[in-house]
């Protein structure tokens, strides 16, 4: 193959193969204990999968409608209804995607305009800010306060201005874990309304809200889901990220732009995912609230077997991430302890530094504990080792 010659102008040039990719491939390279990227160590329930063979086999093979199955969309509104005590109407304001992701960049695409301002809260997941810039926005930083990374909403309003477009939050909040409060809620109400921002809500562990805490989703709010689109994943509830399968749930106006570009975008979803997924939903209600309890004993499990170690944590509020703090062991940057500890004595973890937009070393690493019990032991009697 030639190379190409001419000169390429990056339209993302701060931008590389992301951390999840790269520890991921050094963690098989290594032969590593894998709590880096972030998916279940265990398989989607019996009864989806069995589902999702029954509309393989159904012929269900072809183009799913544009936003979704009908019958999705209705177990989705009907869910986020009950739960929120929300109205939203399966037809014009949910939208089935192809995960949360393309949910996330479609948003960007439709509702961010050239020089608009969107806030992010850093730490922040990696894919959020790439999105803005594609759009021709521009992300604009606030950082969460450590150790329980909350909200300063005073910081907020400081940048806030005429080109404020979107304020995008993520709550339960992937790397840290917290989960945004009632009274988060209420100081994010009375900046939007009134202001014509957008609220871009990144809700996709929404059932993995730990110790009695409840997780406040922007649809709760009257007031608050006239502004705001909701995203959700199937596949973190669902044990099944790879299917790629999420939802968008929004107001009919919002969600009319949404589809001018989701058409163009990916046009339409996994067919018969989406057909198993409305029946498991329909049948299974159960799992979805079991969850919480499921992922605080994995939880739990981990930091037990951890006792005795070197590290410092608080449990994690929410998501199945847990943050463990290693200033008494290293003093050397997260990226190189990270690197360093998937050798040996070989559990792989993501460097907490790089969901910063200029990196913020705090001597923290994130570990995924989606898997089994026995990973998760084996994982932290390495990490006592330390």
């Amino acid at each position: 193959m030639p190379e190409y010659s001419s000169s390429i102008a990056s339209k993302l040039p701060r931008t590389g193969t992301t951390i999840f990719t790269v520890m991921s491939a050094l963690a098989k390279e290594k032969q590593a204990l894998n709590l880096s990227q972030g998916y279940p160590g265990f398989d989607a329930p019996d009864a989806l999968r069995e589902r999702y063979a029954h509309y393989l086999n159904d012929e269900r093979n072809q183009y799913a409608p544009m936003a979704g199955v009908p019958e999705l969309r209705e177990a989705v509104a009907a869910d986020l209804n009950k739960r929120y005590d929300a109205g939203y109407d399966a037809d014009t304001e949910v939208t089935i995607t192809a995960g949360a992701t393309q949910a996330l960049f479609t948003a960007a695409m439709a509702l961010v305009r050239e020089d608009d301002e969107v806030i992010l809260f850093t730490p922040a997941y990696d894919c959020y800010a790439p999105a803005i810039e594609l759009a021709g926005g521009k992300p604009i930083y606030v950082q969460l306060k450590a150790p329980d990374y909350s909200v300063d909403w005073d910081e907020v309003r400081k940048v806030m201005n005429r080109k404020t477009r979107m304020i995008l939050v993520n709550t339960p909040h992937n790397p840290t874990g917290a989960v945004l409060g009632s009274d988060d809620l209420d100081e994010l109400e009375k900046i939007v309304t009134g202001n014509d921002i957008i609220v871009l809500s990144d809700e996709v562990y929404e059932h993995m809200v730990f110790d009695g805490k409840k997780h406040h989703s922007c649809a709760s709010r009257e007031a608050l889901a006239a502004s705001s689109m909701i995203v959700g994943s199937f596949g973190k509830t669902y044990h099944a990220t790879g299917w790629k399968v999420g939802y968008i749930a929004g107001p009919a106006a919002l969600m009319a732009e949404f589809r001018k570009v989701h058409q163009y975008n990916v046009f339409c979803v996994n067919h018969p995912v989406q057909l198993a997924l409305a029946d498991f939903m329909n049948e299974h209600p159960e799992h979805a609230a079991e969850l919480s309890a499921f992922y605080q004993q994995k939880r739990d499990v981990f930091l037990k077997a951890l006792e005795g170690s070197r590290f410092e944590y608080d449990p994690t509020p929410g998501t199945y991430f847990q943050l463990l703090r290693f200033g008494n062991i290293s003093k050397e940057e997260d990226t190189e302890v990270a690197r360093k500890w998937t050798a040996s004595p070989g559990v792989a973890s993501i460097p907490v530094s790089v969901f910063y937009h200029n990196p913020v070393h705090e001597h923290v690493l994130r570990f995924c504990f989606a898997k089994d019990d026995a990973t998760l032991i084996e994982a932290a009697e390495r990490l006592k080792t330390l």
